[in-house]
């Protein structure tokens, strides 16, 4: 991945809005906001003046920087550096449960209908864990 260079957002520019391709940002008068004229967005200049953050009554705040010919997404990095995380401990997890299955296979045939509840339980949370961790984003 190639490196950029921050610009500054002047605010009596308009620029294309980074939630849609055919939107374009125009200047809010009196405010140090851009309104899309598409989607009807409002963005918010951040103090620096290099970032822009999308106004919504969403959790997770959208936040954009212009890179003199496009939008570059400020959380990009994180996302990206998860989803690698997510999926090195998905591929571990696997591993270890082949490992680990004949062995817990042998004990479980020895054992109770309580054991094997306990074991489907276990799962079940590890399963409500992951898609909560997934769909948070």
């Amino acid at each position: 991945m190639r490196p950029y260079k921050k610009q500054k957002i002047d605010l009596s520019s308009e620029y294309p809005c980074p939630c849609r391709r055919k939107g374009s940002l125009k200047p809010i008068v009196l405010t140090e906001a851009l309104g899309c004229d598409r989607c009807q967005q409002i963005f918010v200049v951040k103090k620096d003046g290099q970032v822009i953050e999308q106004l919504s009554s969403i959790y997770q705040k959208k936040s954009w920087q212009w890179t003199g010919n496009r939008w570059k997404n400020v959380y990009a990095r994180w996302t990206q550096s998860y989803l690698s995380a997510m999926v090195v401990l998905t591929f571990a997890s696997a591993i270890l449960l082949m490992i680990m299955l004949p062995l817990l296979l042998r004990w479980l045939s020895t054992q109770s209908i309580i054991s094997w509840a306990v074991i489907f339980l276990f799962f079940i949370t590890l399963l409500i864990l992951s898609l909560f961790v997934v769909y948070r984003h």
